[in-house]
């Protein structure tokens, strides 16, 4: 089968976001976000996918930065997978990057669902602040296409809208999915967000692994070495100093008293009183909307 990576349209929104909630439902990471964000709600309901369409479509008409993707099989047209993202062309205030944290609940469940969101927007404001670049909340495939090349698709989408746009795109990955990227050519930073078992109702910690990809005009720049150097745009990255090559001395061969025959055995040719000279070695309680409206800048998981 062939996939490919197109923009989501608004009569797409309800069969992206199927796409999406299989994704989650399939693991169990997943599923613990949806019981988080979405406590006491029936997802596979037909009121609660309506009303989250509902929110999709309203929160398209507001936000400047989130872009929505559809993965599509294109033999027969479905949308298979989603990809959701914040593209930060311009830098930010301190003030635009403020953390809302999770108003859409209440009580014990907005305080245990900060406890879990609230570590990923403290891990990108470590690690880019203000800067330009690509936050990936989800990326998707339905259960049914995983393990097809959908999530490969998404994945090399993502590489090609990095060089496109050369920022860097960073993304929380599910521990399943590291070595996928890993292939794909993803640094896999060595930081990590730890979710407590106790916040999870988990029997042990869960380790969210991060990745980022950095785009092709770094010039091999590392995460690390970029940030190490203030961030610098990518003409004023300084110049790279290329490994030294050392020149293999060529064999110094003794000349022959005589014409060795090509069939002779080697000890057979004579041999000089100097020896060659060898190279060297080298070496929720409201309204679904209100809940929904707030999902589509918080979710932070990706799932193939």
């Amino acid at each position: 089968m062939v996939y490919t990576v197109l923009p989501a349209l608004i009569p797409n929104i309800k069969e992206v976001y199927n796409a999406y909630f299989s994704a989650f439902a399939a693991e169990k990471m997943g599923q613990l976000m949806l019981q988080v964000l979405f406590p006491g709600a029936d997802v596979n309901s037909d009121e609660f996918r309506t009303a989250s369409a509902a929110a999709t479509l309203d929160y398209w008409h507001k936000s400047d930065t989130q872009y929505t993707f559809k993965c599509v099989n294109m033999d027969t047209g479905e949308i298979v997978g989603i990809a959701l993202g914040d593209i930060y062309i311009n830098p930010r205030s301190a003030e635009e990057r403020k953390n809302h944290g999770v108003p859409w609940l209440e009580g014990e469940q907005r305080e245990r669902a900060e406890k879990i969101l609230n570590p990923l927007w403290e891990m990108r404001e470590k690690l880019f602040g203000g800067q330009p670049y690509i936050y990936a909340h989800v990326i998707g495939v339905d259960p049914r296409h995983q393990g097809l090349k959908a999530g490969a698709a998404l994945a090399s989408w993502g590489i090609d809208l990095s060089n496109r746009t050369g920022l860097p795109i960073y993304f929380e990955s599910s521990p399943s999915a590291v070595g996928l990227y890993e292939k794909l050519g993803y640094e896999r930073l060595k930081e990590t967000i730890v979710h407590r078992a106790d916040v999870m109702g988990t029997d042990e910690d869960i380790s969210v692994p991060l990745m980022v990809r950095m785009p092709a005009a770094a010039k091999g720049t590392s995460f690390y070495e970029w940030k190490e150097l203030g961030y610098p745009k990518w003409a004023q990255l300084p110049a790279k100093e290329k490994p030294a090559t050392v020149e293999k001395a060529a064999p110094v061969t003794a000349p022959a008293e005589a014409p060795v025959p090509v069939s002779a055995p080697v000890e057979a040719a004579p041999k000089s009183e100097k020896e060659p000279v060898q190279p060297e070695d080298l070496k929720q309680k409201g309204s679904f909307a209100k809940v929904l409206s707030g999902l589509k800048s918080r979710l932070g998981l990706s799932k193939i």
